[in-house]
């Protein structure tokens, strides 16, 4: 009786654990499948969300920058290169007298002539030809006081005023305002290069003595200031016979030729012209000779 009792408690709980057993993996299945459940209702809700815009394969437009204005460069300037010596065109007459100083053209006249220099004695060349021979033409003669090198301010040239034309026998033409005109370019040759002149002002003037406290032109050779320089051009400009139209300006340099004239007693013509710009530059003399 005793051992069916304990069989019939040990069939009664081996039932009890199976049955206990049977609850667990029932709970655990259940808990299961809810996980899944729950995943599954995840992955549907992912699954129904818009899906963001695809982006297109073209980039996208920035917008346009404002123009910004092209900058003009600013010209370059080409500088102008300095042109080569040549040979002097007096070549032969510098070589064939050494007191040749340059030699004075006036375009469109016949004065075309040798100007001497020779400060040991200013009149040497007065009776004299190029040559040294006597000769009553004379030839033009620079002033003692100016000088080519170093420049002067104010170079004088002198020359007779021959009857027959020579020299500056034609200077006066230059009273005629249309003649000027017509011939306001002077050129003097030197050594180193041509210079060029225009026509400033054409006026009469005299020599005066030491003693009178007037505008002397034939003194006036250097401008270290602006005084001195205004002081002799508004003298020759009001002396003018007319308006030549030329202006200069402090640091310009002048040729002033001059000759005899009869209208007083030391009577003197005079053109004064103004340096612009300059011609060809020469060879030294001794290259030229080689």
């Amino acid at each position: 009786m005793k051992n069916s009792r304990k069989i019939l408690s040990a069939v009664l709980i081996a039932a009890a654990a199976i049955c206990l057993i049977a609850a667990i993996a029932l709970t655990a299945q259940r808990f299961t499948d809810t996980m899944q459940t729950r995943n599954t209702m995840d992955e549907l809700r992912t699954s129904t969300e818009p899906l963001p815009p695809e982006s297109s394969s073209e980039p996208e437009e920035s917008p346009s920058p404002s123009p910004v204005p092209e900058s003009t460069p600013e010209p370059v300037e080409t500088p102008t290169p300095t042109p080569s010596p040549v040979v002097n065109p007096y070549l032969d007459s510098f070589l064939a007298n050494d007191d040749m100083a340059a030699w004075l053209q006036i375009p469109g006249t016949d004065i075309d002539y040798p100007v001497m220099w020779t400060p040991r004695d200013e009149e040497y060349y007065l009776r004299r030809g190029f040559d040294g021979a006597r000769n009553q033409n004379g030839c033009l003669i620079l002033d003692t006081d100016s000088c080519l090198d170093p420049l002067t301010t104010n170079l004088i040239i002198h020359g007779h005023n021959m009857r027959s034309g020579t020299m500056f026998g034609t200077l006066e033409d230059y009273e005629d305002e249309a003649y000027c005109q017509e011939h306001n370019r002077i050129i003097l040759y030197t050594e180193d290069c041509q210079r060029n002149y225009e026509v400033v002002a054409v006026f009469r003037s005299q020599v005066y003595k030491k003693s009178d406290t007037v505008f002397k032109f034939y003194k006036f050779f250097q401008a270290d200031t602006q005084e001195e320089f205004d002081d002799f051009y508004e003298n020759i400009k009001a002396l003018s016979l007319y308006d030549t139209g030329v202006t200069t300006e402090f640091g310009d340099c002048f040729i002033t030729l001059t000759t005899c004239s009869n209208h007083v007693e030391q009577g003197r013509f005079v053109v004064v012209a103004k340096e612009v710009e300059s011609g060809d530059t020469y060879l030294p003399l001794e290259e030229e000779v080689e």
